[in-house]
């Protein structure tokens, strides 16, 4: 069996939410039991209808640590995806993304401590959290967060780093980059907004002059990266970036949405920037490279076809 490991139970938080949905098969698939800790508040159950009889599910909120706290209980490794996830929201309402990025986080944390929980694995950010740095940005980068969402995930993987040291426990950061791909349907992120608007031959809206850059990768290869550390027992107490080393700028991503229908430039709309989004970002991942193996799969030309093409057919309805 290699580095898989039976029986060993992985609670997954935010599992039926986008990430989660995609990483939970995967881990099943690697032999590990799944317990799935969500509050369904944007998660969907139907993501994973066909794994119900595999999977155990705890319905609750990480902002209440009395509801969460049992769901820790005989568990080996925590996978903490669940978030709040927006730039653009989280200065909307930053008390909000306070409460679940870091209240939620520490009642993670100190559940699992708890519990004695062996390993976390956490969910945070590569560009949001170090703001407008010269890129590839890595490891060393020193973070500048210019938006709630990213200090608030710079102040999750402090308490995280906090916890491995002060409880014994092996935490790992994995700084994700842009992720886009299947059961994200329920998102807002521009793949979607994108692909709304190709599907309506409505102007693609772009905030700036297109020249701002992300690094996207699937969320399959995401996935992997996420099962790579779960399974990696000598990490302790590390940051890694997944990414795929690539930018891509939104214009480029217009033009590619765009192509799915054969469609011009001239359904192309420019807006102002929105206030903590950065200008330009993609990261350095030799490091995760180097320790988990880790090598993303599959390119923005295939990823943007392959997600139009489902997004299409899930916004088409019946």
């Amino acid at each position: 069996m290699g580095n898989k490991v039976l029986l060993k139970r992985v609670l997954v938080t935010g599992g039926y939410g986008f990430v989660g949905s995609n990483l939970v098969p995967v881990l099943l698939e690697r032999g590990y039991s799944v317990r799935i800790l969500d509050n369904l508040s944007r998660g969907q159950k139907k993501y994973l209808s066909e794994y119900e009889d595999e999977i155990e599910f705890v319905q609750a909120d990480i902002t209440d640590f009395d509801s969460i706290h049992g769901a820790f209980y005989g568990v080996d490794t925590v996978v903490h995806l669940a978030a709040f996830g927006s730039v653009v929201e989280s200065v909307s309402d930053p008390r909000q993304n306070f409460n679940m990025n870091v209240l939620g986080t520490f009642n993670v944390l100190q559940a699992s401590a708890d519990n004695n929980v062996s390993k976390l694995v956490f969910s945070s950010t590569g560009g949001a959290l170090i703001g407008n740095a010269e890129p590839p940005v890595n490891e060393c980068s020193l973070p500048k967060p210019i938006s709630p969402y990213g200090a608030s995930k710079l102040c999750g993987e402090a308490y995280c780093h906090a916890f491995a040291e002060s409880f014994n426990m092996s935490v790992v950061a994995l700084r994700f980059a842009n992720v886009y791909g299947p059961n994200s349907e329920h998102k807002t992120g521009v793949f979607n907004k994108f692909a709304q608007q190709v599907m309506q031959e409505k102007p693609l809206t772009i905030f700036g002059d297109g020249s701002s850059t992300r690094d996207y990768i699937h969320v399959s290869d995401l996935c992997g990266g996420i099962a790579l550390a779960v399974d990696a027992s000598a990490l302790r107490n590390e940051v890694l970036h997944l990414a795929t080393g690539k930018d891509t700028s939104l214009r480029e991503l217009a033009n590619l949405f765009l192509a799915q229908k054969d469609l011009d430039e001239s359904h192309l709309l420019f807006k102002d920037v929105r206030t903590g989004e950065v200008e330009k970002n993609f990261a350095d991942y030799s490091k995760a490279r180097e320790l988990l193996g880790f090598e993303p799969q599959i390119n923005i030309v295939d990823g943007v076809r392959d997600a139009y093409r489902y997004l299409a057919g899930r916004y088409a309805g019946p």
